[in-house]
């Protein structure tokens, strides 16, 4: 199949699975993001040109700042991708596990720990130049999923994505990275009617920011999940074909 016949196959399952998993995907962000809007209406209430600072400090605040919004707009992508690998990894044909279950299989502290390096790392890569940024976002977005598909440790889930994302990284790219900037569009015109609704107040902000994150952040994680598996299966028939095309040990 060829790459743009992959990335068009992905777009159309992850539209399909969005739409058959509403009703356990979005309480499952629900439950995430609430708490996590808090985080992202701070960070958007942060106002640089209030503060009486050089104007050499006030452009690398700017630079933090945006970073920031950047940072909080990502935690919980990892996390929420894990628990969506929950989720949608069971096998074809069975319904998927019910929330009590998920929450209960859930390797929390991992997830945790690869969503704060995972964000701390994008943050960096962005402060320093665009480029590293988005390479990090890409080579490392599949590892949440791989927590929990394969229960690897923090370092190993980084490593694995990675290992999957080299040899297609621009499948991942181009799936990845318009999701989540469509995604911060639409998000962008979620909270200006729920603003144009409910003000500006630091509530508004928090409902705002929390509604475009539940609605919008499966699309993300699902296609993580997606790819993930996709990835993995791949790996396996690569190694399979080796095995089977491999000549037989000669007799003595």
């Amino acid at each position: 199949m060829s790459r743009r016949r992959k990335v068009v196959s992905l777009y159309a399952r992850t539209a399909r699975t969005y739409m058959r998993g509403t009703r356990s995907l979005l309480p499952l962000a629900a439950i995430i993001f609430l708490p996590l809007g808090l985080l992202d209406a701070a960070a958007v209430e942060v106002d640089v040109d209030s503060l009486d600072l050089d104007s050499g400090i006030k452009v690398a605040a700017l630079v933090l700042a945006v970073a920031l919004v950047t940072a909080t707009s990502l935690i919980g992508e990892v996390f929420y991708s894990g628990t969506v690998a929950l989720s949608l990894g069971h096998p074809e044909g069975e319904a998927p596990p019910p929330l009590r279950d998920v929450a209960r299989r859930l390797n929390y502290g991992r997830l945790i720990a690869l969503d704060l390096i995972y964000v701390l790392a994008v943050i960096v890569g962005l402060i320093a130049f665009i480029v590293p940024g988005a390479l990090v976002f890409v080579f490392l977005g599949l590892s949440g999923p791989i927590v929990e598909l394969e229960g690897r440790t923090v370092r190993g889930a980084f490593a694995r994505s990675f290992e999957l994302v080299r040899g297609s990284f621009w499948v991942v790219a181009a799936v990845l990275v318009p999701v989540e900037l469509v995604g911060d569009a639409v998000a962008e015109a979620l909270q200006g009617l729920v603003h144009s609704l409910l003000g500006h107040s630091f509530f508004a902000v928090w409902m705002a920011e929390s509604a475009s994150n539940i609605v919008l952040s499966p699309l993300f994680a699902i296609a993580a999940v997606l790819l993930t598996l996709d990835l993995i299966a791949a790996g396996r028939a690569d190694e399979g074909a080796v095995e089977t095309t491999s000549p037989a040990p000669a007799s003595a």
